[in-house]
C-alpha cells in the first residue's frame, strides 16, 4: 500500500486507469477525473490498449482466468512513469491488497506486481496525498449526501478525504446518511449470484437516502452508483447518484475561469 504520509512534491504527471465499468459503462467518470486532475495542474496520460486488473474474475472464485489479465495490468502499467490514478476504490484494493494472493506462487511477479501497487492511487486518496483536501474550490448549488464505498473505506481505509473535498465545494449543502458505511448491495458479482439479499441491501440503503431529502447521492465507485441509480429509478425517485469525480468537475465548471 502506498505511503499516505504528506510529500511536498507534486507530481505533473500521471497515468489513469480508468477500470472496466468507467471504460464501457461510465465514460463521463473519466474524463470528469481527467478534467479534475487536469484543474490541479497534473498532465494525464491514458494507454489506449489497458483492460481489466482481473477482479471480476478473481472475486468469482476464477484464479486461473485471472492470472493473465492481472498480469497483463502489470506488464502495461510497470511501463509508465510516476503515479497511477484509478477513480475506484475496488480496482485498487485489488492491485495493492489482493495481487498479493493472485501471484503468491510467483516470487517475480509478486515483486512486480508490489511495485506496481506503491505508485496506484484512488481518485481522491492521490489529491488528498498530493494536493490536499482544499485544493478544489469549486462551487455548486446543490443537496448532496455520501454513501460510503465498501473497498474504499474497508479494503483502502479511505474515509475523509471524499467528504472533505465536498465540503469544500461552495454552495454545497452535504447531509450526512444514517449508516452512510454499511453496502449498497452490489458486490460485483454479488448482486448477480444472490439477488434477494442484494436487493434487501439496497432497500434499505434506498430509504436512507430518500430520508436525507437530498437532491444527489455522491459515491466513489462506479458499481455503488449504479446499482443505487437503479433502485431510484425503479422507486420512481428523481434522486440521481454521481461518481466524486463528476460533482467536484461540476463544481470546477460552476466556478468559471475567473477563479
Amino acid at each position: 500500500m502506498p505511503d499516505t504520509s504528506p510529500l511536498t512534491a507534486r507530481p505533473l504527471r500521471v497515468t489513469l486507469f480508468a477500470s472496466c465499468m468507467v471504460d464501457q459503462l461510465a465514460p463521463g467518470v473519466g474524463f470528469s477525473a481527467v478534467e479534475v486532475l487536469e484543474h490541479l495542474g497534473v498532465q494525464v496520460d491514458f494507454p489506449g490498449d489497458q483492460t481489466c486488473c482481473g477482479q471480476p474474475a478473481f472475486n468469482s472464485g476464477f484464479r486461473s482466468q485471472a492470472l493473465p489479465v492481472a498480469t497483463r495490468f502489470i506488464e502495461l502499467f510497470e511501463n509508465v512513469d510516476g503515479p497511477i490514478v484509478v477513480p475506484s476504490g475496488s480496482c485498487a484494493a485489488m492491485v495493492r491488497n489482493y495481487y498479493g494472493d493472485l501471484f503468491d506462487r510467483d516470487p517475480g511477479l509478486l515483486e512486480r506486481a508490489r511495485r506496481v501497487g506503491e505508485r496506484l492511487y484512488e481518485f481522491t486518496e492521490f489529491i488528498d496525498k498530493f494536493f490536499g483536501t482544499d485544493a478544489i474550490r469549486g462551487s455548486l448549488d446543490d443537496s448532496v449526501t455520501y454513501h460510503k464505498s465498501c473497498h474504499l473505506l474497508r479494503e483502502i481505509g479511505i474515509d475523509g478525504p471524499p467528504l472533505e473535498l465536498l465540503s469544500n465545494v461552495e454552495g454545497l449543502t452535504l447531509t450526512p446518511l444514517n449508516r452512510a458505511d454499511v453496502c449498497c448491495g452490489f458486490g460485483g458479482a454479488f448482486s448477480v449470484k444472490m439477488p434477494d439479499i442484494s436487493s434487501a441491501i439496497l432497500n434499505e440503503k434506498l430509504d436512507n437516502i430518500v430520508q436525507t431529502g437530498a437532491k444527489s447521492v455522491v459515491a466513489a465507485d462506479t458499481g455503488c452508483v449504479f446499482q443505487m441509480q437503479g433502485g431510484l429509478r425503479r422507486r420512481g425517485s428523481s434522486v440521481r447518484v454521481v461518481h466524486i469525480a463528476e460533482i467536484l468537475a461540476d463544481s470546477i465548471r460552476s466556478t468559471g475561469p475567473d477563479r
